[in-house]
């Protein structure tokens, strides 16, 4: 068999693929190979519709999206080359109030971003694209640096100036197996050899779901069909014209040559492709088109557009689209492999491929993207995500939703009720309305006697809030109980144990058992890389409680920075305990009623966990919790929980015991100041830039990762500093929104919520130095401005007494 090396192999030549040789290269990398089973672009990318946008829900995915629009300006502008990128902006009609009320929270965020968008009169948006019908439009949005492009030319552009620049680009090269060693892909086995290479890339867009299944990994990225339709010539020069979303009528455009338009939409009940694997060689493939199940979008079309209904179609074109799990990308380092980077699942691919490919390249190249890519990493996805029974629903329903209202807070509907915790119908029958986590069905809040369990969702006042501030009130004054069942736990044993984790962690941890501490993961520039709490169970065994979403994440963490002969057995435990927090003043009566064991403040001191009797249960006690009150989290054996949940519940009657669910858990948590790893604190920010400082122990322990930025940051101060705002308004806020001062935007909103007790609408969000001492600052809420103070944080319970009590 012939042998190939390369430094960095990637597998897949659309757009994403050839972007990731190019970035590679363009930094300097050498024996960069990629390999395509076919010729380039002739999976997904030569079928593309061709929009490029910027603006998504998430900071760093924008900033993304940017890097993508300056390499398109890059290589055609400076560099000559010719792909028909055309940068005429973009479109997004405004149908109904509900729409335009959409649009300008966009805005706003988008303003947080630094992208231009701006709200405009239906008159405006019709200058802009003639061939509107602005009649009954409430309004629209503007972004002049979105554009368009020709997908197959763009990428056959980007792979020729990685080849210039020395990838070795091979065509017809079919990927066949691979071989493992110690979690380390040794060799890929291809038609024309075995390659070995210090890095694989997987950017095979739909295909990688079956690459993935040679090496044992659900890939949970999929595809599904999508049809759009080139029409017959308008009579009208639409070159000039940007691209159009409507989304109220669920529709796109993009103009074409010689007056044509390009028209796609997203339907209800699209088609999964190659669930049971896709057919044949596929290669440069379309799909039967299906008229039928677009016309209701041709329909809608046609307001936007009257013209549809005097012009031809030219042509159908019906081919399956990258999707994932969760509608958005699939990257990064894929868990339990050493050296395989994640790179598909990308569903506008166009747009994102330019500052993919580029956070992809620092990635291998640097270990970490220089922006932190969350919402986007291959680490937020459970074992679930990636079955067929989880991920074709999903991803059918994403697809019928991409344009269709969502309000904040709305949950899905398809592939539910996965992971339910042994209180789940208990809860149910209480009046819970569940939402979803990592596959965890979750109260969110609970209807009272006479109101339906529905969610009551809304942009600016949802129902569900007045019951949510009940919940709240329950905490802060009597008694309540909240499974957090969904909790990721994990066991960390062994001889080296303790060592490594002081190696990992900012706060020292070599105290006496049962000792709770609160502690951050950073990385080696202070970045916050985990938040999370750890029990010392014995001298060489830890129990470590994160959130229901992190626990890929964080055990990743730890175990790719754990030394190769490491003595440390890291096993998850999620599914063996259940816990239930019993919080608020009147807890310790309840919880000494339902236990013959010494609940005491002396027995169970704050930031301590002893071992119980609750009822007839074995449960652990930890003196811990994320509401600010008086509380236990009380980690139960699963088959226990039902009877320590009704013994708590019997004995909290005559204390007025509340269920309380996730939605009132912000809120109080706002009040207290506790931060939320992935808005308030990230791999961006350090523990003494988000006022963690006190966690950080520099003279109880040695060197730990991280340490030498957040010595220097404690000594020498911090230059930006998470804040805290607020306002008596009662303000319909989401997250994201825009902190100016005057008319300049100093921040964005990491968190919001509104305090029940304190009484005030709570916004936080980082300022530079020089702004700190500043007072009139401003949020911006759907377009409109309001005055917010800076303020000192906790808003409630400052000196901890309520907590510690």
């Amino acid at each position: 068999m012939i042998q190939h090396s390369a430094k960095h192999l990637i597998i897949g030549g659309g757009i994403i693929g050839c972007s990731i040789a190019y970035h590679l290269t363009r930094m300097g990398e050498r024996d960069v190979v990629l390999l395509e089973r076919a010729a380039l672009t002739e999976g997904a990318t030569w079928h593309a519709a061709g929009l490029v946008g910027q603006l998504r829900s998430s900071r760093n995915t924008t900033r993304m999206l940017k890097k993508s629009v300056e390499m398109y300006d890059r290589l055609q502008n400076e560099e000559g080359m010719q792909f028909d990128w055309k940068k005429t902006g973009s479109l997004r009609l405004a149908a109904t109030r509900e729409r335009l009320l959409e649009a300008k929270r966009l805005a706003t965020m988008a303003r947080s971003f630094d992208l231009d968008m701006q709200i405009i009169t239906p008159e405006e948006a019709r200058d802009l694209f003639p061939l509107i019908d602005a009649h009954g439009l409430e309004g629209a949005a503007f972004i002049p640096t979105d554009g368009h492009v020709d997908p197959a030319s763009l990428c056959q552009a980007v792979a020729g100036a990685a080849r210039r620049q020395g990838a070795d680009i091979r065509q017809g090269v079919e990927v066949r197996d691979f071989s493992v060693s110690n979690g380390r892909i040794t060799a890929v086995e291809t038609s024309e050899g075995s390659f070995e290479a210090d890095t694989v890339i997987l950017a095979a867009g739909m295909w990688s779901r079956e690459l993935g299944a040679k090496l044992g990994i659900r890939v949970p990225a999929c595809a599904v069909e999508h049809q759009y339709i080139v029409t017959e010539p308008t009579g009208t020069d639409v070159g000039h014209f940007p691209t159009l979303r409507d989304p109220e009528r669920l529709v796109y455009y993009k103009p074409d040559v010689a007056g044509r338009l390009v028209i796609g939409g997203y339907e209800e009940d699209t088609l999964p492709f190659g669930d049971h694997g896709i057919p044949g060689a596929f290669v440069r493939q379309l799909l039967p088109e299906n008229l039928d199940r677009f016309l209701p979008l041709a329909d809608l079309a046609s307001q936007v557009t009257p013209v549809v209904n005097d012009v031809g179609i030219r042509q159908v074109i019906n081919g399956p689209i990258p999707y994932s799990a969760d509608g958005d990308f699939v990257m990064g380092w894929q868990p339990g492999f050493d050296n395989l980077m994640m790179a598909t699942g990308f569903l506008y691919g166009i747009a994102a491929g330019g500052g993919a490919g580029e956070m992809v390249a620092e990635w291998v190249v640097d270990g970490r993207p220089s922006l932190d890519l969350w919402p986007l990493d291959v680490r937020r996805f459970g074992p679930h995500h990636g079955t067929r029974t989880f991920m074709y629903p999903r991803a059918v329903e994403h697809y019928a939703h991409h344009y269709k209202k969502r309000y904040p807070g709305q949950e899905h509907e398809s592939a539910r009720q996965l992971r339910l915790s042994p209180l789940y119908q208990r809860l149910k029958d209480q009046g819970a309305v569940y939402g979803s986590k990592n596959g965890w069905e979750r109260p969110l809040w609970f209807a009272p006697e006479g109101v339906e369990p529905v969610d009551q969702l809304d942009f600016l006042d949802p129902g569900w809030k007045i019951y949510a501030a009940e919940e709240h009130r329950a905490v802060r004054e009597r008694v309540a109980l909240i499974d957090q069942s969904s909790f990721s736990k994990f066991e960390i044993a062994g001889s080296d144990a303790l060592a490594e984790l002081q190696r990992l962690t900012v706060s020292n941890m070599d105290k006496p058992d049962g000792s709770v501490i609160y502690t951050q993961m950073c990385n080696d520039r202070g970045g916050v890389e985990a938040d999370v709490t750890i029990i010392r169970l014995a001298r060489d065994r830890f129990y470590l409680v994160t959130g229901s979403g992190f626990g890929v994440h964080d055990s990743d963490w730890i175990r790719r920075n754990l030394p190769e002969n490491a003595s440390v057995y890291i096993t998850e435990v999620t599914s063996g305990y259940a816990v239930i927090n019993i919080v608020g003043p009147r807890s310790r009566d309840v919880l000494a009623a339902a236990s013959e064991s010494d609940v005491s403040n002396k027995a169970i001191p704050f930031a301590t966990m002893r071992e119980i009797v609750v009822g007839a249960a074995p449960v652990r006690a930890a003196r811990i919790g994320y509401v600010g009150e008086l509380g236990y989290e009380l980690h139960v054996p699963t088959e226990f929980a039902a009877h320590v949940y009704d013994t708590l519940w019997a004995a909290g009657s005559a204390h007025g015991i509340a269920n309380v669910g996730y939605r009132a858990i912000e809120s109080l948590r706002m009040e207290k100041g506790y931060v939320y790893w992935s808005a308030d604190v990230t791999p961006d920010y350090t523990p003494v830039e988000a006022g963690l400082g006190s966690r950080v122990h520099l003279k109880s322990k040695g060197d730990f990762l991280g340490r030498a930025v957040l010595e220097g940051q404690k000594t020498s101060g911090v230059e930006r500093r998470l804040c805290t705002f607020v306002t008596p308004e009662h303000l319909p806020l989401t997250g994201g929104e825009t902190i100016l001062l005057g008319d300049n935007v100093v921040s964005s909103a990491t968190s919001v919520g509104y305090g029940c007790t304190v009484g005030r609408t709570i916004v936080r969000g980082y300022l530079d130095k020089a702004h700190w001492d500043c007072s009139d600052f401003s949020l911006e809420v759907f377009g409109e401005r309001y005055p917010v103070t800076q303020t000192e944080s906790p808003l409630y319970d400052r000196e901890n007494r309520a907590l510690k009590g």
